[in-house]
């Protein structure tokens, strides 16, 4: 997919961060676009600026591990656009939690969005996909997909699994030779609210945080990547067919040492977190 104009991409979690910068910098490209989300307010703002571009806009509001809610969201963008190119499963959530401590309700909540979500939205837009003739699935992993963390397992696991289930759906369709490919998506730190809407558990203090209280604003540190810069990168990752895509320098540094150390860079990062929490 060399170019975007014409074509018809759907979003999740459009109402702010990469999913909104993609909405606006699709439609900035002539791409028409159906964009959902649980905040139908922010929703809207995101909806207002990519119309802005003289594009067709059409907005859900919903939760992407509501697996009926994203089939007949898929139905009704291909009924209301004609065809669908493109599906950004890129809604997620965040959790910060030991694996001996983290709550049953919490792991299933995160499994849910982060990876039944991707799922979801995946089977429901393929077939759309294969009628288009041109299609595309981008799903969004993480740095966190490739590299474990302390205190971040429910989420590794979720990303590592959309990393796997992506993986092999572009193996199948390389095969299949149906005119759709995949993209597994995996940003470092990227500035949007995902640190803040998630949930922190206590039980990382003196793990992770001093004060779990405010492990979100610690974690907002790190962030260094804007969305709109991780936006272009995405775009332009599905414009030359890229199998994987890193987004921002420290998922370079950390895709480079986990290549050079597979197993020795889990010793590598808890000796890091230690000298981070004797400096805190």
């Amino acid at each position: 997919m060399k170019n975007f104009s014409g074509k018809v991409a759907a979003i999740t979690g459009a109402a702010s961060g990469m999913g909104r910068q993609l909405a606006i910098r699709l439609a900035e490209r002539g791409c028409h676009v159906a964009i959902s989300d649980v905040n139908a307010a922010e929703l809207e703002i995101t909806a207002e600026r990519a119309r802005a571009y003289g594009v067709r806009v059409t907005t859900r509001s919903l939760d992407v591990s509501d697996r009926a809610a994203m089939q007949s969201w898929a139905d009704d963008t291909a009924a209301e656009h004609g065809k669908v190119n493109l599906i950004f499963n890129n809604a997620g959530v965040a959790l910060s939690s030991t694996m001996e401590g983290v709550r049953y309700d919490d792991f299933e909540w995160i499994m849910a969005i982060n990876f039944w979500g991707v799922v979801y939205g995946t089977k429901a837009f393929m077939p759309y996909l294969k009628a288009a003739g041109e299609g595309h699935v981008i799903n969004t992993s993480s740095v966190f997909g490739l590299c474990s963390q302390p205190g971040m397992g429910g989420y590794n696991a979720s990303k590592f699994a959309v990393r796997g289930f992506t993986e092999s759906l572009r193996q199948e369709l390389d095969l299949q030779r149906c005119g759709v490919s995949a993209t597994s998506v995996h940003p470092g730190g990227i500035k949007t609210n995902i640190a803040r809407a998630g949930r922190v558990d206590r039980n990382i203090e003196g793990l992770l945080v001093k004060d779990s209280t405010k492990g979100a604003a610690q974690f907002e540190k790190l962030f260094i990547t804007t969305a709109d810069s991780a936006a272009l990168t995405i775009l332009k990752a599905v414009q030359r067919d890229a199998r994987r895509v890193l987004v921002g320098p420290d998922a370079h540094l950390i895709d480079w040492m986990v290549r050079c150390f597979p197993s020795f860079y889990q010793a590598i990062v808890a000796f890091l977190t230690k000298r981070f929490m004797r400096k805190v």
